[in-house]
């Protein structure tokens, strides 16, 4: 497989870490409806190598965490604050960039990118609106969580269930979205924030970061924590 350079507004990034995702079992049993060839991945960080004619959001060697979604910043939804209805959202089903072209290439056929980005390579040419910049001391590990798992269980709290003060909300699986809907009820202010789980490993760690008592699907009852 070839890989042809960053073009203007794309950048090139040496990935250091992926996570690995539900969505990207989807992908490998046809559930999410995409086009194929791609190559895999949409949770991940890295460090910049090359970026683009005329591109000055990023410099060679910034570290930086992928977002799953792009966000051009300007579009009329950006504008209004809803960055996830993007307009370069809507190329998430070719796998292309914004251009409309690919940038992976192999036997004959053009290789799109899961979520334009393609995390599970050692290196990708991105549009340099799929990445944010953080700072170099954080570990970029545990910054490749935050391009999926974290938003997306953070937001399921905060946003699409508008956790408010007082409520109680309770949290069926404690994976690495569940963890992080527990942090963010919490942070919203949620009373009572149960965590479901039949794992207790998973528990453990869910009164830890928020939630204010626990429970097995086989149980009958919650155990109160000191959440």
């Amino acid at each position: 497989m070839t890989r042809r350079p960053p073009k203007a507004g794309e950048v090139l990034i040496r990935f250091v870490a992926a996570g690995l995702c539900h969505s990207d079992d989807h992908l490998r049993t046809g559930d999410i409806p995409v086009r194929y060839p791609l190559v895999g991945g949409h949770e991940g960080a890295g460090i910049i190598e090359e970026v683009g004619a005329g591109s000055s959001r990023f410099k060679p060697g910034d570290h930086v965490v992928c977002s799953f979604l792009p966000v051009c910043g300007h579009c009329r939804f950006c504008a209004r604050g809803l960055s996830n209805l993007c307009d370069l959202g809507a190329l998430l089903v070719k796998n292309y960039l914004p251009d409309h072209t690919f940038r992976f290439h192999g036997g004959g056929g053009d290789f799109g990118q899961m979520c334009i980005l393609g995390t599970f390579s050692q290196r990708a040419v991105v549009s340099e609106y799929s990445c944010v910049k953080v700072d170099d001391d954080v570990p970029l590990e545990t910054a490749a969580l935050v391009g999926c798992g974290v938003c997306t269980g953070w937001g399921t709290a905060v946003h699409a269930g508008e956790v408010r003060p007082g409520d109680t909300t309770v949290i069926y699986g404690i994976g690495g979205i569940g963890i992080n809907a527990v942090q963010g009820a919490a942070f919203a202010g949620a009373r009572n924030v149960i965590a479901v789980d039949p794992v207790a490993a998973k528990l453990k760690v869910a009164s830890e970061l928020g939630a204010t008592s626990r429970t097995s699907p086989a149980c009958s009852s919650c155990t109160a924590t000191a959440g």
